[in-house]
């Protein structure tokens, strides 16, 4: 079994309208000092095998045909 992390962001010059939110709710509850946030996703993936190889062109076929939109999102794959 070979556990996986993806992690999908918004690639930089995209704007990320959760993420300025996020960042005025924190000045607002009084986390001063906060500079820029941006938003993601995690992905928790187990694959059968251990053919880490595979599960990795496995992971990033995952993330080009589903998992990512790579028009505006970069994708990073973590073999845990």
């Amino acid at each position: 079994m070979i556990k996986a992390r993806v992690t999908v962001t918004l690639k930089n010059g995209v704007l990320d309208p959760q993420g300025k939110a996020i960042e005025g709710a924190l000045g607002t509850l009084g986390f001063g000092g906060v500079g820029q946030v941006r938003q993601g996703k995690v992905f928790d993936i187990e694959l059968d095998g251990s053919d880490k190889a595979k599960a990795e062109a496995d992971l990033k076929a995952m993330c080009e045909k589903l998992l990512a939109n790579t028009v505006i999102e970069n994708y990073q794959i973590h073999v845990i």
